[in-house]
């Protein structure tokens, strides 16, 4: 591993996700990303379905308790999330996890119902800010209330390439609805 590269790699996603550029110049971010840094996962381009303001909600915040292991299938192993909240979605209910490791990090994956067809099968991510990605899938507001936006949904890494690993998304964050919103299937 090339620590040097994946630091600045996860320093450029943060970048991305925190900048003020709208949602055409964010997808143009992150193709460039994927097509030129040598950490990406992908050469892009990525497939996104168009922008779709229905498929993002602002919700409540309802207690949950208790801990989700998540084996990732790699050399990561089991991951340890504690459970943040759930969110009541207009689609379904989904939970918000924390992720118990150095420095933490908020987690939230997913399926719906254009897994396997139109999207990953495993399903994507709204937010993963271990990896750098705050404040555009998910956004915690000051009144308690959480802005989830799923037309910033992302494959996992294993999506493009089976040398990665990734925790999936937990029985409880599967949604029977369709999310035609954020990034597609990737295809070589």
């Amino acid at each position: 591993m090339d620590a040097l590269s994946l630091a600045d790699y996860r320093a450029r996603v943060a970048a991305m996700y925190l900048s003020d550029v709208d949602m055409a110049g964010f997808r143009a971010l992150r193709d460039d990303l994927f097509a030129t840094h040598p950490q990406s996962a992908a050469p892009g381009p990525l497939r996104y379905f168009p922008h779709d303001e229905d498929f993002a909600a602002t919700v409540p915040m309802e207690p949950a308790e208790g801990t989700l292991e998540i084996a990732t299938g790699g050399e990561d192993g089991v991951l340890t999330y504690t459970r943040v909240g759930h969110l009541p979605t207009p689609w379904g209910r989904l939970t918000l996890f924390w992720l118990q490791a150095y420095g933490g990090g908020l987690f939230l994956p997913f399926r719906d119902g254009t897994s396997g067809r139109e999207t990953y099968g495993a399903g994507r991510y709204l937010t993963d800010t271990v990896k750098g990605t705050h404040g555009r899938g998910v956004v915690a507001l000051p009144d308690g209330r959480v802005r989830l936006d799923f037309n910033y949904a992302y494959n996992p890494s294993c999506a493009y390439d089976d040398a990665w690993a990734c925790p999936l998304a937990p029985y409880e964050n599967r949604l029977d609805a369709p999310i035609r919103a954020g990034e597609m299937t990737y295809h070589r």
